[in-house]
Parts: C-alpha cells; sequence; structure tokens
C-alpha cells in the first residue's frame, strides 16, 4: 500500500435547535449548491425537510436531494451519491431526526 494523508472533515451538530441556529451560518462558507441527504422519509413527516430547505432556498442555495440512505448504506448507493456530488454539489446536508429515547 502506498502511503497517504486521510483527513475527515466532517461536523456534527446536536441539540435542539441546532439547525436554526448553525446552519445558515455555515452555508456562507460554502458554494451554491448543496446535496440533501436523508433516509425515508421521517424528516418530511417531522417537519424537519421544511426546516432544512426553508434555510437552504433562504440562503439561495440550489438542492440536490438524495433520499433512501439507510443505515450502513450499501456500495452501490455510495457510488450513486458519489456520482451526484461529483456533477456540480459544492456541499453535503446529511440530516438525520432526532431520536426521542424518553
Amino acid at each position: 500500500m502506498n502511503n497517504f494523508l486521510f483527513e475527515n472533515k466532517t461536523k456534527v451538530y446536536f441539540g435542539k435547535g441546532g439547525v436554526k441556529e448553525s446552519l445558515g451560518c455555515l452555508l456562507k462558507h460554502y458554494g451554491d449548491t448543496v446535496m440533501l441527504a436523508y433516509g425515508g422519509g421521517s424528516i418530511k413527516r417531522n417537519g424537519v425537510y421544511e426546516e432544512v430547505v426553508g434555510i437552504l432556498n433562504a440562503a439561495g442555495k440550489r438542492i440536490v436531494e438524495f433520499p433512501g440512505i439507510m443505515p450502513n448504506p450499501t456500495y452501490a448507493k455510495v457510488q450513486e451519491g458519489a456520482k451526484i456530488r461529483a456533477a456540480t454539489l459544492t456541499a453535503l446536508a446529511a440530516v438525520r431526526p432526532a431520536i426521542n429515547r424518553s
């Protein structure tokens, strides 16, 4: 194997109101097109989808949706996302609803 450097610059924001407080400010640092990656649709039922799309639209971003992300996605699903990403994307917003464990 050749020597290489791997750097993973992923930020994960947790907590109530995290999307509203952080997403708008973060978008200023990226280009015009955002991939919105999410799972089976529970974010549409609980209002998170509308909140995120509203923030992205208010920031003037073009949204490319990538729904159907399953836990431990298959190689084929990852490659599907990579093809979309390679097209013109400048940012990725992966959204997962909160799990209520009370």
